[in-house]
């Protein structure tokens, strides 16, 4: 990176985004996108990355839009592409989804083609992979769809960072899986805390403690390569580690209630009961202390630790009174007299996963635009910061993490299933594990 890169600061942050944190659709009278205003008007889709999440979103996106087409799908893998067209064919009228073979794509490198050939692209790969892929749809002035988070790394972050300015140029829509911003309870809640109900936000605590996620152990006929691909949960470069994949959901609660972002962080984790071969490198548990600008402390935990205490959701006093929510669709806002400020409504509740799409295809046919990189870009960086507090053992500026020469993943255009991953095992199996006090940051 040039010494312009590394000097990349939070003021330069701030002044270098300029996209709307809270996604805001412009009016249509400001953009010179054209909108797909009559209903004849077909919306291709394409599909990168066709595990669980990615058959879902193609769900959600064929939902929220009766003129949407299924057209191109693209995975590391055939058998994803293959599994996934037949689970959507359970659901879906050919007519929905007429994937030709032809458009069915797989192996490294394979996301270029699915993307010439489409509108609206919906990029749900292992996060690693996910700056090139925003990257080039983004060059070929698709309209997104992008799960979280951005990126593992700080070198992807800024990748995103850079895309996302020439996204806002051409008006494209780019909406982001974080969808707690498109849950009722959570909208409810921000705005009253917008109001002042709650005063000046001190303290917080938020939540993503389970029992952790599946494990896909080694084949004896596979290349190191297509093992970590297939396992990809467990090594950083392709997930980042779950205070990154999943807790991230959590933290931009915070960033978003808030109001601001980490100017630092410190904490501590490590590997107590999920520490097999199949395990890779990531940690099973983690704790963060973030202090943003106002001086709030955010108390950050996430554990993949079986038969302990289950939960996720946030927690945040104010001056004037507390919030507790939880992606269950549970909100309480109250003051500290015991007065009730809010409490959510179930009848209110739409699933967020599908209104994701709904507003998306909306603007795009409306000709408006969303763009939710500004606050996804910061949400991930906020759970990297606490990775590499939690994997050093020291105290980490959100400066020093920005200038920090921090590239993980390669190019996907060099890689095969016979190239060497990032990391490798060594002669027992055992990948390397970051060591608080000697790992620098990771």
């Amino acid at each position: 990176m040039s010494n312009e890169t590394k000097n990349f600061t939070r003021r330069d942050f701030v002044k270098g985004s300029s996209l709307a944190t809270s996604g805001i659709i412009l009016a249509p009278s400001l953009l010179s996108a054209t909108p797909f205003k009559k209903k004849e008007n077909i919306l291709k889709l394409a599909v990168i990355g066709c595990g669980g999440r990615g058959t879902g979103a193609v769900v959600q996106a064929l939902k929220a839009d009766e003129n949407v087409q299924l057209v191109a799908m693209a995975d590391a893998f055939k058998d994803q592409v293959d599994k996934s067209y037949e689970n959507l064919s359970k659901i879906f009228d050919p007519t929905r989804i007429p994937v030709k073979n032809t458009m069915k794509f797989f192996g490294f490198g394979s996301y270029k083609k699915a993307i010439d050939e489409a509108d609206v692209i919906i990029l749900t790969t292992p996060p690693g992979f996910r700056p090139q892929h925003f990257e080039y749809a983004i060059s070929q002035g698709k309209h997104v769809f992008m799960e979280k988070p951005v990126a593992t790394d700080v070198a992807g972050v800024k990748k995103v960072l850079e895309a996302a300015k020439i996204a806002e140029a051409k008006k494209l829509n780019v909406v982001l899986g974080l969808q707690r911003r498109y849950q009722s309870s959570y909208l409810e809640s921000f705005n009253h805390i917008k109001k002042g109900d709650l005063g000046k936000i001190v303290s917080g605590q938020v939540y993503w403690n389970s029992g952790g996620v599946w494990v896909r152990p080694r084949k004896e006929n596979y290349t190191e390569m297509e093992y970590q691909m297939r396992n990809w949960y467990y090594f950083n470069w392709l997930c980042g580690d779950h205070i990154l994949e999943q807790h991230i959901h959590n933290l931009d609660v915070a960033n978003w209630f808030i109001g601001e972002y980490p100017i630092k962080a410190q904490g501590m984790g490590g590997r107590q009961v999920r520490n097999g071969k199949d395990h890779g490198q990531i940690f099973d548990h983690h704790f963060v202390e973030f202090e943003y600008p106002s001086g709030a402390i955010i108390s950050s935990q996430c554990r993949h630790q079986k038969g302990c205490l289950t939960r996720v959701s946030e927690s945040f006093q104010g001056t004037l009174g507390t919030s507790e929510t939880s992606g269950a669709n549970n909100a309480l806002l109250k003051s500290y007299s015991g007065d009730v400020i809010y409490t959510h409504d179930d009848e209110m509740y739409k699933n967020p996963y599908q209104v994701e799409h709904d507003k998306l295809f909306a603007a795009i046919r409306n000709g408006e635009v969303i763009n939710n990189v500004d606050y996804g870009v910061k949400s991930t960086m906020t759970a990297i910061l606490g990775r590499m507090a939690t994997y050093s053992g020291k105290q980490i500026t959100w400066d020093e993490a920005m200038a920090f020469e921090h590239n993980l993943v390669p190019n996907e255009d060099t890689l095969s299933f016979d190239s060497i991953p990032p990391v490798i095992p060594d002669e027992f199996g055992n990948y390397p594990i970051p060591v608080p006090g000697e790992t620098t940051f990771i």
